[in-house]
């Protein structure tokens, strides 16, 4: 017996999922098409900031914790190079799945 069919995701699902990808991946077009489709599907730009906001820090988040344990590999003081404001303190978060954003945006 087949199992029915499911529906699609609606367009501007696909393109969010898309665009959140692109960006924590750093692809080099950073979800550039995803953006127009979002603004011609008349998704609200608050809600496109909210994605782009925590796809960067997942992102950031993600290369900060690679830094981290590349240092402690090495024996090298970690010094991460992020900007001002983006750091995230990793031995205060422990193994927890995610940090919430600059802003209080849960990642999870």
């Amino acid at each position: 017996m087949q199992d029915a069919p499911q529906p699609q995701l609606h367009s501007s699902i696909v393109a969010m999922v898309s665009l959140a990808a692109g960006i924590a991946s750093n692809h080099p077009d950073m979800g550039q098409c995803q953006l127009d489709r979002l603004r011609k599907a008349g998704v609200p730009q608050h809600q496109i900031d909210t994605v782009i906001e925590i796809a960067r820090h997942i992102r950031d988040e993600a290369a900060q914790k690679l830094d981290t344990d590349f240092d402690e590999a090495a024996v090298v003081p970690s010094k991460p190079k992020v900007e001002k404001g983006k750091q995230v303190d990793i031995k205060a978060t422990g193994s927890a799945c995610c940090t919430p954003t600059a802003s209080g945006q849960s990642c999870c």
